[in-house]
């Protein structure tokens, strides 16, 4: 009995966070269904009538085109930033040679470079290759700036794995190579989910260097492809509110499906020295 009361505290916690990230959403999506004139009236309440007429204009416009281009974008990255920062992160946490600690420092470092006082720099770079306002000027930056942090996350756990799995695999004859991608890198699991939705997160939401490094509306991400629902004289809200729900859905999917791994990797875990 003493114990359930002393949850108490946690449960008013989460029912507090729940309800401080859950009613913003909730309101959003309310928003959505809700003509200009009805949100401006009420834009706190519930809509009297659902009307689809926002997600008709979302088809009807570019809305997906855009969607296409946040999705490419982000997954190449993501997927890239896993790959490099999980193969850098070995040689940091299971090797010692003299650079190791000076390396780590390094990348350490990088994660307090502001990443917006190298615009000017990527920019002329990004022009001088030819990738200026094509989409492919986008994960080149994205890459850079997320790998610090993530070699980071994957050193840290490697770093808690036990080094008998790494002799016993030595001694039947496996080399780096193989004693990484096989045996090491399907326990990082955990470290591959939070890196994954860390940086696809961040990738999504990204407005600024899409701001710079592309023109066109042909190779805008989502945060661009949002502005054309602001005229000369007003802001259609609902409109954004509808583009910002469906916006949002790929943001909770790969949240949820990682999440999964997460506990999953965590049940599996490893052999503990």
């Amino acid at each position: 009995m003493l114990r359930k009361l002393n949850q108490i505290p946690l449960y008013v916690l989460a029912i507090a966070l729940l309800l401080f990230t859950g009613v913003p959403f909730f309101i959003m999506v309310c928003a959505s269904f809700k003509s200009q004139i009805e949100f401006m009236g009420s834009p706190w309440a519930l809509p009297e009538k659902f009307s689809l007429e926002n997600y008709r204009l979302l088809f009807e416009s570019d809305f997906f085109h855009y969607f296409f281009n946040s999705v490419l974008v982000s997954v190449i990255s993501v997927v890239a930033v896993i790959i490099l920062a999980a193969m850098a992160s070995y040689p940091l946490a299971r090797m010692n040679f003299k650079l190791n600690r000076p390396l780590f420092l390094l990348f350490l470092v990088g994660m307090m470079i502001p990443i917006h006082t190298t615009l000017i720099p990527i920019f002329l770079l990004t022009k001088n290759l030819g990738l200026y306002d094509t989409i492919w000027a986008l994960p080149g930056p994205y890459i850079a700036f997320a790998l610090p942090v993530s070699i980071v996350i994957f050193t840290q756990f490697l770093q808690e794995l036990p080094k008998e799995l790494e002799e016993s695999a030595k001694m039947d004859g496996c080399g780096h190579f193989r004693l990484f991608w096989r045996i090491l890198f399907p326990l990082l699991t955990p470290a591959v989910a939070t890196v994954a939705i860390y940086n696809f997160i961040q990738i999504w939401n990204e407005f600024v260097f899409a701001l710079v490094l592309t023109n066109s509306d042909g190779n805008a991400t989502l945060p661009l492809g949002l502005r054309q629902f602001y005229g000369q004289f007003s802001v259609n809200v609902p409109g954004i509110m509808a583009a910002l729900t469906l916006g949002s859905l790929p943001l909770l999917l790969i949240y949820l499906l990682a999440q999964e791994k997460i506990v999953k990797g965590i049940a599996a875990g490893s052999v503990k020295g």
